[in-house]
């Protein structure tokens, strides 16, 4: 914390001598000890405070200040804030009626007018200069109440008033105070404003005085230091100036700064205050000054700070930007300070990539590079060099020409701190996903951003929240998805085994790797027409074995399961058997590790209908898929029944029976003698048994098997009182009948009615289901091949609900 002497510099110490009884009244005279003591107390409080304590103690004051008023205690609420007094006397206009907000002296009434003389009058009575001028300034507002030309003559006064504060720093924020009030109570009022200017102007000579310096030496403040704290004030009076005002008068304030002898502190603060138009049209001008400025005043880096910014927002001329930008560097590589240096340099940087090319932005990274390294002065300003990337990646959306910058990734190396390195790399990611349009296989493009994923993955470890693993999995897809080798296919395939080796521990990049390699053999059966070469054939084959050495590392057993489905079809329409046959018995294989909850959004919940939903696509799947001929006949029918046999289901489940009724269709379609889909230039159970009688056999066995499954279970829900599970179940393995079994046979047939009217036993089945179902097998049976169901449909009746 900066400070100059115990006591604050705009606190008043001391008190002048009390005037004479004949000059106030005793009531007056007891009112001001009063006051006197109040101050006193308030400035021992205020002895030896740090900024922070200073800060708390100011607001303490402020609420005792507005519970003083409210409990009248108004000696004590002198020093109340304007808003407070205003509010007051406005209270007192407004009874009956509330007063417009543009009100004349004539709606005033004699009351509040009294009042707010009264205010006026016990401020006159302040003896010491800065409390009273303070004070009046902040009721400034009140004058609307007393005359219309009040506050058009109270300014110039106090402005003149300002002249006789001795300090320069504390009349310069007590010009910035005035000015902030005129502003507000009076816009139009700019006189004022320009003459504070002016007199603050003729300090200036005080401020580099014998006095002042002898202060600074006594309290140990080097004059750049001291010299920064009159900024804020300087470029508030600027700023209230400038606001709208016409360029001739901002010419004007430039003029007089020259023949102040290019002061350097007004100089910045003018560059801070006018339009960055005005600044950037006048560039060379400004750096002319700047050059003529004394260094040991105020360092020459700030004022080239001061007008960067400018230089940010608004276009120099076009003809003098590169002089402009070698003008300041001159200045800013000569900064011995890295702190310095890098905060000035980090302003220009949007300058340079703005109005140049590669070649420019890349000399000064170079340079931030050789300033920022020695002694890790980097690790001090991970924020600036954080801001020096965000311009670059404002500027430059073609990766190709960033990444080709030398010092681009050097640059990134400084960002050491693990936490800092990643924030980095995340915003590289997201301008990347953001802009990059085009599929791309530039290898510099694609070395950079794999060190930057790279960089991303490696800060994952076990403490790593989740949502923090799904957002860098997510970035690192973007770019995974952004990559593409044409027709190189092979190319690609080694791109995504590096891939795979670099990102092993984010889990949804290795899901999007093995999409990645399945989409990459489909996009060489389309290339082919579904005829491979022996090279084809040889390449899918690697993409399926990258698939089945990628999926058991994936932690989620159902991802497993689907990528071993969806691998499985992929390899079976390239025409690749044993590989497709594998994936299949891998999927069948750990069914049994499939957990019976799990979490879902942070919440468990029973994993019985994911499960359910494999199985039907595993089923629908198995009809195009050919027996394996050392295996026997429909074995992977088999083994999946029995893994669905052997699992443990939840308790007062009937899912392992669903399992069953879906199984059956398949079954059915196995039975046909031309099947209802296939695969390309693959040879299903249809052309392998070509309705060999055995197989038929087989398959009515199975079917037999499974109905009998069902029939028992039904059973056992009707004596468990479980009847309206019963009725579903039962309807469902009717409609299954209905669709696929051939109700010819008489025993299947009464099977069916058996069913319909089991579901309908109980009234559990939705009537609007039942008519539609009944029309629909009516239907059926007027057709020519259907006569059959019209017995059927004879026997099945509608039951009221009981």
């Amino acid at each position: 914390m900066f400070k100059i002497g115990q006591i604050p510099s705009f606190v008043p110490v001391g008190k002048a001598p009390s005037p004479g009884s004949s000059a106030v009244s005793e009531k007056v005279r007891t009112r001001l000890e009063e006051l006197d003591d109040l101050e006193e107390g308030s400035q021992r409080e205020l002895l030896n405070l740090s900024q922070q304590d200073y800060a708390n103690r100011i607001e303490e004051l402020n609420q005792s200040l507005k519970e003083a008023w409210a409990s009248d205690q108004k000696v004590k609420a002198l020093k109340i804030v304007i808003q407070l007094v205003y509010d007051r006397i406005w209270s007192m206009c407004s009874d009956p009626r509330p007063l417009p907000d543009s009100f004349t002296v004539d709606d005033v009434n004699d009351t509040a007018k009294e009042t707010c003389l009264n205010w006026f009058f016990k401020i006159a009575s302040i003896r010491e200069l800065l409390p009273r001028l303070y004070v009046e300034a902040a009721i400034l507002k009140c004058n609307r109440f007393l005359n219309k030309s009040g506050i058009q003559e109270t300014l110039p006064r106090l402005t003149a008033m300002i002249k006789g504060i001795g300090d320069p720093l504390v009349a310069a924020y007590t010009r910035a105070y005035l000015c902030r009030v005129g502003v507000e109570v009076a816009p139009h009022l700019k006189d004022s404003l320009n003459q504070n200017f002016f007199d603050l102007l003729g300090t200036f000579r005080q401020i580099g005085g014998e006095s002042v310096r002898k202060q600074l030496a006594l309290q140990r403040v080097e004059a750049p230091e001291y010299l920064t704290l009159y900024s804020p004030a300087i470029s508030w009076i600027l700023q209230c100036i400038a606001y709208r005002a016409p360029e001739p008068l901002l010419t004007e304030m430039m003029e007089r700064c020259k023949k102040l002898g290019n002061n350097a502190l007004l100089l910045n603060s003018v560059m801070r205050a006018f339009r960055p138009e005005f600044v950037a049209d006048r560039a060379t001008d400004f750096i002319g000054m700047i050059k003529d400025c004394d260094e040991a005043g105020f360092p020459k880096h700030l004022l080239f700070g001061s007008l960067g910014r400018s230089l940010a927002c608004a276009d120099p001329p076009e003809s003098e930007r590169l002089t402009i930008l070698n003008e300041a560097w001159k200045v800013i590589t000569k900064v011995r300070s890295p702190r310095d240096y890098v905060n000035c340099a980090e302003i220009w940087v949007e300058f340079t990539c703005r109005h140049f090319t590669k070649r420019e932005v890349n000399t000064i990274l170079a340079d931030i590079i050789k300033h920022m390294t020695p002694d890790r002065a980097f690790e001090d300003a991970y924020s600036q060099l954080q801001s020096v990337i965000r311009k670059i990646l404002t500027y430059f959306h073609d990766f190709s020409v960033l990444f080709s910058m030398e010092r681009f990734l050097p640059f990134l190396d400084m960002f050491q701190k693990d936490s800092v390195r990643v924030e980095v790399c995340r915003s590289i990611m997201e301008i990347f996903i953001k802009h990059q349009l085009d599929l791309t296989r530039d290898p510099v493009i694609l070395n950079a951003m794999l060190h930057i994923c790279k960089t991303m993955h490696d800060s994952v470890n076990a403490l790593t929240l989740e949502d923090e693993r799904r957002s860098l999995a997510l970035l690192i897809i973007g770019f995974i998805r952004m990559v593409s080798f044409g027709r190189d296919f092979e190319q690609q395939l080694s791109f995504c085994v590096e891939a795979r080796a670099t990102f092993c521990n984010l889990e949804p990049v290795l899901v999007q790797l093995i999409h990645t390699v399945n989409q990459l053999a489909m996009e060489t059966r389309r290339v082919m027409r579904g005829s491979h070469s022996r090279k084809t054939a040889a390449f899918v084959r690697a993409c399926a074995a990258y698939s089945f050495i990628t999926i058991p590392s994936l932690s989620s057993i159902f991802s497993r399961l689907s990528l071993y489905l969806l691998s499985g079809q992929v390899a079976l329409a390239n025409q690749c058997l044993s590989q497709a046959d594998a994936f299949l018995k891998a999927a069948v294989s750990i069914l049994p590790e499939v957990p019976r909850s799990i979490s879902v959004e942070g919440k468990l919940r029973s994993s019985e209908s994911f499960l359910l939903d494999f199985t039907n696509n595993f089923l629908a799947m198995l009809l195009v898929v050919p027996d394996h001929p050392e295996h026997g006949v429909l074995y992977l029918v088999r083994g999946l029944l029995n893994m669905v046999q052997d699992y443990t289901w939840e308790d007062n489940s009937d899912a392992k029976v669903r399992v069953y009724v879906s199984a059956l269709p398949l079954l059915a379609a196995m039975g046909q003698e031309t099947y209802v889909y296939s695969v390309p230039k693959v040879d299903s159970n249809e052309t392998l048994y070509g309705g060999d009688p055995k197989f038929l056999s087989e398959i009515n066995k199975l079917c037999e098997t499974l109905i009998g499954q069902i029939l028992d279970h039904l059973k056992v829900l009707g004596r468990d009182e479980g009847t309206r599970r019963q009725g579903a179940l039962a309807f469902s393995l009717f409609g299954v009948l209905l669709a696929h079994g051939d109700l010819r046979n008489n025993k299947l047939s009464q099977l069916a009615v058996n069913l319909w009217n089991l579901s309908h036993k109980h009234g559990h089945c939705e009537p609007r289901v039942s008519v539609r179902t009944l029309e629909f097998v009516k239907h059926q049976a007027q057709q020519p091949d259907m006569s059959h169901l019209s017995d059927t449909v004879q026997r099945l009746t509608l039951q009221s609900r009981t």
